[in-house]
């Protein structure tokens, strides 16, 4: 007697070989919302060029006021002090200021278009 095509048929559940993603394409913005090691690889990479910058205008910045101990104890007139500081200094601290703002607001800009696929 031939037994019942039913009977034999086993279902054997389990997670599904290929998943699809919802959009079709990969999104470096749901890697960083779910913090995966991509998405912190992401960060990192905005924070290690965001640390670049501003490492930089330290660096920039300890060249421009470091020798002015030694200059200021050379020329002991007060008034030549004032106007290091007040024409000498002024200037290039506001350009290198500038210049990191600019900079750290490219940085994640660039940053944003990269996340947002755009």
């Amino acid at each position: 007697m031939p037994q019942d095509p039913t009977e034999r048929r086993v279902v054997v559940t389990g997670p599904p070989r290929r998943t699809r993603r919802a959009s079709g394409h990969y999104r470096p913005r749901t890697e960083i919302d779910e913090q995966t090691t991509l998405g912190h690889t992401y960060v990192r990479s905005l924070m290690r060029i965001q640390l670049r910058a501003g490492l930089t205008v330290f660096a920039v910045l300890a060249l421009l006021i470091g020798p002015l101990p030694l200059v200021f104890a050379a020329a002991p007139d007060a008034r030549l002090e004032w106007a290091v500081l007040g024409f000498g200094l002024y200037p290039p601290l506001v350009l290198l200021a500038r210049w990191y703002v600019r900079r750290a607001e490219r940085n994640e800009r660039d940053f944003v278009r990269l996340v947002e696929d755009r």
